[in-house]
């Protein structure tokens, strides 16, 4: 089954989220909150196995879904396209069990790392084509927010 224009743009912009008049996205980032509970709790359920493999299949879908929807918008890395962000805010909450305190951090070091782009994430970018280049920054940043996160957890 093909994803329509319509329903590729509806998840592209985390159903809308990215429309947000300022910051679209910070308000992607806080809008994928209850997708990483979900995925938290399911993983509780299920194992850490299934909720990995959810984080994998999350970045491939968002990857498809950015590449096709930098075409239909016709540029690269629209704002409104926040699925990234999606896929870069399950990269920061993988294995960790969440609490309404440690999500408010990964959400803030998120977006710090996000927004800062430090080596190597600005490269990310630069270097990888269409969709992969959109996400895997957000990956990236991803990463680094988890690590600092669980670093802090475990002195705390």
């Amino acid at each position: 089954m093909k994803l329509s224009d319509k329903h590729i743009l509806l998840l592209a912009t985390g159903f809308k989220s990215g429309n947000a008049p300022f910051s679209p996205g910070t308000f992607g980032s806080a809008a994928a909150l209850p997708l990483c509970a979900l995925v938290w709790a399911m993983g509780l359920v299920l194992g850490t196995a299934f909720s990995m493999l959810f984080v994998v299949a999350g970045i491939v879908a968002a990857c498809v879904v950015c590449e096709r929807a930098e075409k239909i918008l016709g540029e690269k890395d629209p704002s409104c396209v926040v699925i990234d962000e999606f896929a870069g805010m399950l990269v920061t909450f993988a294995g960790i069990s969440l609490t309404w305190k440690v999500a408010l951090a990964g959400f803030l070091l998120f977006r710090f790392f996000d927004i800062l782009k430090p080596f190597p994430v600005r490269q990310l970018e630069r270097v990888l084509p269409g969709g992969a280049g959109v996400v895997m920054d957000d990956v990236a940043a991803g990463v680094m927010a988890g690590l600092v996160l669980q670093i802090g957890l475990a002195f705390l």
